[in-house]
């Protein structure tokens, strides 16, 4: 498998990997300035031209892999040489090649729940981001091609999930995935509530909705076995209080700038 379709890969599979590229070749080298491989915890995609060169360029990314965190790129030089050092045997082409090693991290997952108005202005702005952006509703008629066309552009991996019972998507969605409840029916938010508190998976819950809707729900929520620490994982009202206005599209901007927050608050706690 070549470099580029192992990236597509690891993407889709939502594995993290290392791109490695060599940036510059002094004297004879195996592979031109250009040459890229993917290195995963366990496996090595494309060549950068073998031998010691590539096992020394594959373990500098493990150890990028097994640190805590998506790290910055780095850049390793290798002698080859049978003068120089090595760990993986003698590779003796005379040169002299740099490479630059660069973290193919996971991307952030948000499941919307409820693609009506505001559910539609907010994925219009995540969809600006690298996400991989769910959006899920009961309705059809939401999740219409000509409905989400103003996706159509998106940088995110926009995935619709037409579900008449949305709570069976939780259970689809990648683990750590930001979930948004924000649908048309009261009776479905609380349900989805309550199967997001079951699920051990997720990353932050969020729930639109006044103080006197969450009242209502944390009654429920309790009735149904929840305990308080549980619920304390429910985060509402969402948005940006102090923000003014009703309207989706102003609704849809505090929702998302909290969403941003937490994501970047996730990676800064997996780099700890």
């Amino acid at each position: 498998m070549d470099w580029y379709a192992a990236v597509g890969r690891l993407r889709a599979e939502r594995r993290p990997g290392v791109l490695v590229t060599v940036v510059e070749v002094r004297g004879h080298a195996p592979r031109d300035a250009g040459a890229k491989m993917v290195v995963t915890a366990t496996e090595v995609l494309g060549t950068i031209g073998g031998g010691n060169l590539e096992e020394s360029a594959a373990d500098r990314a493990r150890a990028m892999l097994g640190a805590a965190g998506p790290g910055a790129p780095e850049q390793l030089t290798v002698s080859l040489s049978d003068r120089a050092p090595s760990s993986h045997g003698v590779q003796c082409c005379g040169g002299e090649v740099r490479v630059l090693l660069e973290m193919l991290a996971v991307r952030p997952s948000v499941a919307i729940f409820g693609m009506g108005h505001v559910g539609l202005e907010l994925a219009r702005i995540l969809a600006r981001h690298e996400l991989e952006l769910h959006l899920v509703d009961s309705r059809a008629d939401q999740l219409d091609p000509a409905r989400l066309a103003v996706l159509d552009d998106a940088v995110a991996t926009v995935v619709p999930h037409h579900a008449p019972v949305p709570e069976i998507v939780l259970g689809e969605v990648p683990t750590g995935s930001h979930v948004l409840v924000m649908t048309h029916d009261h009776a479905e938010d609380v349900a989805l509530c309550d199967a997001a508190l079951r699920c051990g998976h997720l990353g932050t819950i969020g729930l639109i909705g006044s103080s006197a809707k969450w009242a209502r729900f944390r009654a429920r929520l309790r009735a149904e076995g929840h305990a308080e620490d549980a619920l304390a994982r429910i985060v509402t009202p969402i948005g940006l209080p102090e923000l003014p206005g009703k309207d989706p599209a102003t609704i849809a901007v505090g929702v998302a700038a909290e969403v941003l927050r937490s994501i970047a608050h996730s990676a800064a706690e997996v780099a700890r």
